[in-house]
């Protein structure tokens, strides 16, 4: 009797032709090895199809779907990716952790409340009701707000926001940003004091409360810091280049262990500075991760070439950069206009008569948009 013996073959079939269907310099950013990477995405370079494609990958590689770790910028899009993953693989792929750092605080947090004194079912304030507990604290340490000019409960919450994002003290964060409240210090620090007691012992926390008691967890408590490490294999992190300093850390805590974390951003598209976005968290990722992987996707399937002859031109001019030259994949067009106003009231003068002209010329206003960095300068 002939006995045959079944070996297990080291190539493993998927089910996506990853070459047809990415380009060189995606292939080889959704292909890569183990080890921790950065993916420098330039604009309209395919940075969703990339994270896409790369847990798609690891799937087929035979990581369990419990053990990816997905943090991107806003829930909705990490729903969206999930979904793309799910018609690439044609199965579900509910057990991904996908979401904000937020989002998946919350998961870990109702898990673990209890080692920081909170009960599992604590609630999540939402701004207004955040605000609306500072000023009651205020009045509790009976303030008179009227007499002199106290800091609003808006203001507090910025004050407070940037201490614990950027991991500053109130004190710095005062000098630096609000310096005409310095008088006030010793009372403002009172008041949040009042503010963190009433918390806990109402069982709520805020935003912000969400990703510093998730790091509390992971720095205070070894064993439970160890468990949420060995259990996420691969890390990946969308808008890179707008986390805080808080949210690199934990990412860097989860990572201590398999150190399989790809970080996916642009330096050059870093705008949430009013979040306590830390731009040096892209920049030093190769410094901390020394044998980090850099992937730069330089192909621009969104603009025409004079849009992204300007936008290198204006690029080079960063004083600290990953260098990268875009390359246009669409067909000509008419060079955009850079037109230097004095200030914001000549921009806005100028934004209002163009307008006028393309509406005289037989633009419909609908067909007319304005974009601008700020609310303010609507």
């Amino acid at each position: 009797m002939k006995r045959y013996v079944l070996k297990r073959t080291a190539i493993r079939r998927t089910l996506i032709n990853y070459r047809a269907e990415l380009n060189e310099e995606q292939y080889a950013a959704v292909t890569s090895g183990e080890g921790p990477a950065l993916v420098i995405a330039g604009a309209g370079s395919g940075k969703t199809r990339v994270i896409t494609y790369r847990v798609a990958w690891l799937v087929e590689q035979g990581v369990d779907q419990s053990r990816l770790l997905l943090v991107t910028f806003t829930n909705k899009a990490a729903r969206s990716m999930l979904q793309r993953v799910e018609a690439l693989l044609q199965t579900e792929c509910r057990r991904i952790w996908g979401g904000t750092f937020h989002h998946i605080a919350n998961r870990i947090l109702r898990r673990h409340a209890e080692v920081l004194g909170y009960h599992p079912n604590f609630t999540i304030l939402d701004s207004e009701d955040a605000r609306e507990l500072l000023e009651a604290c205020v009045r509790a340490c009976g303030i008179e707000t009227r007499a002199r000019r106290f800091p609003r409960g808006e203001v507090l919450q910025d004050i407070l926001s940037l201490s614990v994002n950027t991991g500053r003290s109130v004190e710095e964060i005062v000098l630096a940003r609000f310096p005409y409240f310095e008088p006030l210090l010793p009372e403002i620090e009172r008041v949040f004091h009042v503010y963190a007691e009433r918390k806990r012992r109402e069982n709520v926390m805020d935003y912000d409360d969400l990703l510093v008691n998730w790091w509390r967890v992971l720095t205070e408590h070894p064993a439970i810091a160890a468990l949420y490490a060995e259990q996420f294999q691969h890390i990946l992190v969308d808008e890179y280049q707008d986390t805080n300093r808080l949210q690199a850390e934990i990412v860097d805590r989860l990572a201590e262990r398999h150190r399989n974390v790809m970080v996916v951003g642009d330096d050059c598209q870093t705008i949430y500075s009013w979040r306590g976005t830390d731009f040096r968290n892209i920049y030093e990722f190769p410094e901390r991760y020394p044998d980090a992987r850099v992937y730069r996707l330089e192909t621009n399937y969104r603009s025409t070439p004079q849009i992204l002859a300007l936008a290198n031109a204006s690029i080079r001019h960063n004083e600290r950069q990953f260098h990268k030259e875009l390359r246009a994949r669409r067909a000509d067009g008419p060079k955009p206009a850079l037109v230097p106003a004095q200030d914001v009231y000549e921009q806005a003068a100028f934004v209002a008569t163009r307008i006028l002209e393309l509406y005289e010329e037989g633009v419909p206003l609908s067909e007319i948009a304005v974009l601008y960095r700020s609310h303010y300068h609507s």
